[in-house]
């Protein structure tokens, strides 16, 4: 009831609010003071109807660009009282091919601070769990990977006919072989559609038949590949690309050897296979090298504890397969390193686009072996010469180191409620505290290194919030 009550109250201020004042207070509430001139075009094309087609680099602010228009059409919709506009009714499909990226949508959606209500579903949880989830949030939007959309809708526990707006992102991705059946059998259950949204960093060959958006029959195409991130000079060259060469056919010393060069800024190493992910990582465990591992074999919870502490800088080398070459936004990712040459175009530019991500610059190093050549769609003559040095210098240690907090949301327990024990329990000053990421039941907090150790003896025993919880080093 007393949400129902303040939905009422927020959508009667936005009945006084023109279409430029609402977007003025989203992009305030996250903290955005300006949009690039990609995210402008869509907020044009999207306002004038039809299905939309946006390719743009990767790291440009697609999702952004998409969820501003569909969230403001939701809200004038609801507010005019529209007929199709359910308020306690999925209005809005968003599919993505990985849990990572629907987790990423759903925070940005969130930033956005709306009344409207959006859930993320993807595999590696019970179907049960999100239906519950779902029946208390009551959303609006449901981003989630297409196997699992496929078996909500089949159980009915989504209300397929109110769903009036479909996107695709990655649709690249999504539309390859291995999605398509899914895709299909999505779109096929979704009866009412009214538009279709598709996006990407890389197009496809073809668009199938199935998810029904044809050029040039009301559709309009968005293209920003080929000019850089949207609003950057034309003149200014965002990623670098190298060349580093090993005399030996195991890379790894070669590997060590380019880490050491780069210090201690952010590295995400892309090999081709999982046991190579595990083979590579064992290797620099070994050497001194502190890094942590990231692949589709491993248990959901080590993969999200792996993202956490390189996402907050307490981890400076990543070692994956291609599954985080899309859906991670990581702002700060300094070099992309190919220990293994990508298997097409596609996976090289997705790869180098977790680099130099808005308006910031990176610097990407195909390792090639004494066998290895340039793959043949790079031009050699662009790519720069690294030259390895002779002597190895360990990377540096991370200046943060990943705490583990026991409780979370479920238990009232905030972001300033962390940030305010660490300081008047653990010593510390809001310097000695990184990235808080709090989830429904525990929480990741980034603190110094130099004084984790003193703050884990002085809050021993003490409680947040009036509970006592386990505090220790994430591993």
């Amino acid at each position: 009831m007393e949400q129902a009550i303040f939905i009422v109250i927020l959508l009667q201020k936005y009945t006084f609010m023109d279409r430029k004042e609402l977007l003025g207070e989203m992009l305030q509430h996250a903290g955005i003071s300006q949009l690039n001139k990609m995210q402008e075009q869509m907020l044009k094309v999207y306002g004038g109807g039809g299905n939309v087609v946006l390719l743009s680099p990767t790291g440009s602010g697609k999702t952004l660009a998409y969820l501003l228009p569909l969230m403001l059409d939701l809200m004038e919709r609801m507010t005019a009282g529209k007929e199709e506009s359910n308020e306690a009714a999925v209005q809005a499909v968003v599919l993505v091919p990985s849990r990572e990226l629907a987790l990423q949508t759903e925070k940005v959606f969130k930033s956005l601070g709306t009344s409207l209500r959006a859930v993320s579903l993807y595999g590696g949880r019970p179907t049960m769990d999100e239906h519950r989830t779902m029946r208390g949030v009551k959303p609006h939007v449901v981003i989630a990977t297409p196997g699992r959309m496929n078996d909500h809708l089949q159980k009915g526990n989504i209300q397929a006919g109110t769903v009036r707006v479909l996107v695709i992102d990655e649709f690249d991705k999504c539309l390859e072989l291995g999605f398509r059946d899914e895709m299909g059998a999505v779109i096929k259950q979704l009866p009412k559609l009214r538009r279709r949204v598709l996006l990407s960093a890389t197009d496809a060959e073809e668009i199938p038949s199935f998810v029904k958006v044809r050029e040039g029959d009301a559709c309009s195409r968005v293209n920003f590949l080929g000019e850089g991130t949207p609003g950057e000079k034309p003149e200014e060259k965002k990623i670098v690309n190298y060349i580093a060469r090993s005399e030996e056919k195991d890379k790894l010393g070669a590997l060590l050897r380019l880490l050491g060069a780069m210090g201690g800024e952010s590295c995400l190493v892309f090999v081709n296979y999982r046991d190579a992910v595990d083979r590579v990582g064992k290797f620099l465990k070994q050497e001194g090298v502190y890094c942590e591992l990231f692949h589709g074999g491993m248990e959901q919870k080590d993969r999200e504890r792996a993202l956490y502490k390189f996402a907050n800088g307490s981890c400076n080398v990543f070692v994956s397969t291609d599954l985080a070459a899309r859906g991670l936004d990581i702002p700060d990712i300094d070099h992309v390193i190919h220990y293994h040459l990508p298997v097409n175009e596609e996976a090289y530019t997705h790869r180098n686009g977790r680099t130099a991500r808005w308006m910031a610059k990176g610097s990407s190093y195909l390792l090639l072996g004494p066998e290895e050549t340039v793959p043949a769609f790079l031009d050699e003559e662009e790519l720069l010469e690294f030259e390895l040095p002779v002597s190895v210098d360990r990377p540096k240690a991370p200046k943060w180191i990943t705490l583990y907090i026991g409780k979370g949301k479920k238990d009232k327990v905030s972001k300033i409620d962390i940030l305010g024990f660490l300081c008047q329990k653990g010593g510390l000053s809001k310097d000695d505290v990184g990235r808080i990421d709090v989830m429904d039941h525990q929480a990741y907090v980034a603190v110094s290194r130099q004084k984790h150790r003193e703050v884990l003896q002085k809050v021993q025993g003490e409680k947040i919030k009036g509970l006592k919880t386990l505090i220790q080093v994430t591993r």
